[in-house]
């Protein structure tokens, strides 16, 4: 595929490229194929990141046990229509789109670990094909082929291509956002490239409202073209008050719920946000090389690049800036996982730095050294515990119950100090779906109280059946399972119970408790 020929007529001035033309690059020499222009696709820029970071999402997908936080998109998910709707005025309306969409994905596709985490599979696998788009647009199709294939190997994507969270959502609609703006400002008199880039802001801020600071990053692409063409800014600002509107409902709930949501998230000092980038790449050699490429493209002073690096950088540096500062205020907003949609904008610069060098050698290297840095990364994210803070064996526990279960017997979960665990949700997920032992303890579950916890029985004792036998499931592994109860239920289960057997996994325990003579 070619480029302009270097006999085009001298470049325009620095205001008109800033977003909309791209870097120009040395025509191809001659024998080699010839192709589309830089501000237009072809194949090779975006199939060769879509295929890699498809690959690279899709292998091992179903190998890390669902964590915390994908049970409870699995239990939320899950719900009618009528109960989800009804959580999300009390509880994570600002999840409220993703649970909505992956509602109706089970209803197709199942619920299965591997079902569960496509969609994120596949949403940043099309953030790869957007990033190296953009980067073309930007800086040429050899810069955007590599800030596609960077950010295809960054382990961060692969970390959340394996996540059933909205995360990798956010990064998609952030780039398509990116992407459509860049567009319009190619033809800002077109409409129907506004009305598209407002309904991806909309998609920004439905899917997680903390993403919307990526416009702080568009506005400056906006004002570099606004130089030359000053309606561009009132269309500009049309289109996100539109696209903000239609995201509105979703911050007002979102407000009122932050408290109880976020207030675990600690307010950010200096050092949080130079720690910021290690998490954000998922690896501290990614994050090196990653910045590097990009500083080095600053190196470049032709008066072309400084619009599109302005740009970029904008769109890298800008939100994590501003979330940090409103994070000093009652409601800290700051943590890494937030901000992963400002990767594909590292990226593109990165892939700028990596062809300033203009030796197609160097580009190539820089990819594989990457490839080879985080492999260690890229191989523990395929474990099963690779998404836990502490593991916890859902799957071990679920398959001790299924392996010994009579019919007829009940459980009990530990849902005391370590309710935050969700066992009861976990071992559901992996118990088969005939097999679903009474609640012995559960007196109304989560989506009848539209929460995302259950409620106990008052009295545990009247709460007992008589069954012959009960299942115990407690968090971490102590002596006498027992002990990681409340008090009553330890005390009622004693009474009438004794322990004949226990399992101690990883993070949890499984005891049979048998009924006394």
């Amino acid at each position: 595929m070619g480029t302009p020929s270097p006999s085009t007529p001298s470049s325009p001035s620095p205001a008109s490229v800033a977003v909309a033309t791209p870097v120009r690059e040395p025509r191809p020499s001659a024998g080699r194929p010839g192709g589309a222009r830089d501000g237009r696709a072809g194949p090779g820029v975006w199939l060769w990141p879509t295929l890699l970071a498809l690959a690279l999402t899709l292998y091992g997908i179903g190998s890390p046990q669902l964590w915390e936080d994908e049970l409870n998109t699995w239990d939320m998910a899950g719900r009618s229509t009528g109960q989800l709707l009804d959580a999300l005025r009390h509880v994570d309306a600002v999840l409220g789109a993703y649970y909505l969409l992956l509602h109706g994905w089970m209803g197709v596709f199942g619920d299965s670990a591997t079902a569960l985490r496509l969609p994120s599979a596949f949403a940043l696998t099309g953030a790869a094909a957007c990033t190296a788009l953009i980067g073309q647009r930007l800086f040429g199709r050899r810069a955007g082929l590599a800030a596609g294939l960077l950010l295809a190997l960054v382990p961060a994507v692969t970390r959340y291509g394996h996540e059933a969270r909205p995360y990798a959502l956010v990064v998609l609609a952030v780039a398509l956002a990116t992407l459509t703006l860049l567009r319009a400002l190619e033809r800002p008199r077109a409409a129907g490239r506004w009305a598209v880039y407002a309904l991806c802001v909309a998609a920004v801020g439905l899917l997680h409202l903390v993403a919307l600071t990526a416009l702080a990053g568009h506005l400056v692409a906006v004002a570099l073209k606004a130089r030359e063409e000053r309606p561009v800014l009132g269309r500009f600002v049309l289109a996100v008050a539109a696209g903000v509107a239609a995201a509105a409902p979703v911050a007002l709930l979102g407000r009122a719920q932050a408290g109880r949501q976020i207030s675990w998230i600690p307010r950010p000092d200096l050092w949080s946000l130079l720690g910021l980038w290690p998490q954000l790449y998922g690896s501290a050699l990614a994050a090196g090389a990653v910045t590097t490429a990009a500083v080095l493209a600053w190196g470049e002073r032709r008066p072309a690049t400084r619009g599109p690096l302005l740009t970029a950088s904008a769109l890298a540096v800008l939100p994590p800036l501003l979330l940090w500062a409103v994070s000093h205020g009652d409601v800290s907003y700051f943590f890494h996982r937030y901000l992963l949609f400002t990767l594909p904008a590292c990226a593109v610069l990165a892939g700028a730095g990596l062809c300033a060098a203009r030796a197609r050698g160097v580009v190539a290297a820089g990819l594989v050294a990457l490839a080879l840095l985080t492999l260690p990364e890229q191989q523990a994210l395929r474990r099963p515990y690779a998404h836990f803070w502490h593991g916890v064996d859902y799957e071990g526990a679920a398959s001790t119950v299924r392996k010994y279960h009579r019919p007829g017997d009940a459980v009990v979960y530990d849902r005391g100090e370590d309710y935050w665990r969700l066992l009861d949700v976990g071992v559901r997920f992996y118990l088969p779906d005939d097999l679903r032992p009474r609640d012995v303890f559960l007196a109304a579950s989560a989506a009848d109280r539209a929460e995302l916890w259950s409620a106990e029985c008052p009295d545990p004792a009247v709460c007992l059946r008589n069954e012959a036998r009960i299942w115990l499931v407690v968090a971490g592994n102590q002596p006498d399972p027992l002990d990681a109860l409340p008090a009553p239920q330890a005390r009622a289960l004693r009474a009438r119970y004794t322990a004949t057997g226990t399992e101690r996994l990883t993070g949890v325990t499984v005891a049979l408790l048998v009924r006394k003579a």
